[in-house]
């Protein structure tokens, strides 16, 4: 027997299409991302726990003998943040963060596009020489950087004095700040533009070739096709390599420790990083360097809020 279905009523729309429904959302992926969310935890978590409990302890001579670390509150955090001393590197930290992300960048960026420009033979030649320069030990870097700024043998004070006439021999590049950081910062970014250039060339490659010759076409120059239409389609890989090299050179550590033993400046030339270390093993002052990495730690996610922000509305919007 067929049943037959009750008649629309008058007016109603038979052509409209049914309401699709809602897809479930999967629960695999929060699964499969367990393992790493646990693996960090458990390899950060510990570390991290450990340097806040300490940094509201008081280490002394005491505890070098086995006496507990009498806990004194917010005593460390209030003689940091009223440390002259303190504010005074922190400043130089984000002025040198600051000053070699930005050359980095720039270096980086003109290497990345004199890669896409140049032919294919002088390409890979350029690409093996970076790659060495990045490979290269951080040990190895500030020896071979040791001998070329050294005042007795070194070869750039050689290269001044016989090539270009100024008298260089005996000059210690390590005595005066801004040679000492200007070294520093010389030996980061010759360590770090590889990895930004081969980052940016990647991103250059993703171009499309249509879009670069719809640019001529409506009379676009170079440098307008590079800001007006390159710069903006690879901006994501700008943002987060800039986000790195800020990251990296706020927490810069042994390049700084080593010219420090190299030179007879010492410590008065301190980075954060050196800072800390100084604070905890030179002087044993545990809690008050536990206290200063988390001030660290604040600034650092306080540089990345940005990036991290930004990625959480193009979450939403998708």
């Amino acid at each position: 027997m067929t049943t037959l279905a009750a008649p629309a009523p008058p007016g109603a729309d038979r052509t409209a299409p049914a309401k699709p429904r809602r897809r479930r959302r999967s629960s695999l992926p929060y699964w499969l991302i367990i393992p790493a969310v646990a693996t960090l935890l458990i390899g950060m978590g510990y570390p991290v726990a450990w340097q806040i409990i300490n940094s509201f302890k008081e280490y002394g001579l005491a505890q070098q003998f086995g006496q507990p670390a009498e806990f004194i509150g917010l005593d460390n955090y209030i003689a940091l943040l009223t440390s002259a001393q303190f504010w005074i590197i922190t400043a130089r930290s984000l002025a040198f963060m600051a000053l070699t992300a930005l050359i980095t960048m720039t270096i980086g960026i003109a290497f990345a596009l004199l890669m896409k420009a140049i032919p294919a033979w002088s390409r890979i030649v350029l690409q093996v020489a970076m790659l060495l320069a990045w490979s290269m030990p951080i040990v190895a870097q500030m020896t071979v950087a040791n001998w070329l700024i050294d005042d007795r043998n070194g070869v750039v004070n050689y290269v001044l004095t016989e090539v270009f006439g100024m008298d260089m021999l005996g000059h210690n590049w390590l005595i005066q700040p801004l040679s000492f950081f200007g070294v520093a910062m010389t030996i980061i970014v010759w360590a770090s533009v590889p990895f930004v250039a081969f980052s940016v060339y990647a991103g250059l490659t993703q171009v499309s070739e249509e879009v670069m010759e719809a640019a001529q076409l409506d009379g676009a120059g170079r440098f307008q096709t590079l800001r007006l239409i390159i710069m903006p389609i690879i901006r994501p890989v700008l943002v987060i390599l800039l986000l790195l090299q800020l990251i990296w050179d706020l927490r810069v550590f042994a390049q700084i420790q080593l010219l420090q033993d190299f030179g007879a400046a010492g410590e008065r030339y301190d980075l954060l990083g050196t800072y800390i270390y100084g604070l905890g093993i030179g002087q044993g002052q545990f809690g008050m360097a536990s206290a200063a990495a988390m001030v660290v730690m604040l600034l650092t996610l306080g540089v990345s809020w940005g990036y991290v922000r930004s990625m959480l509305k193009e979450d939403e919007q998708s």
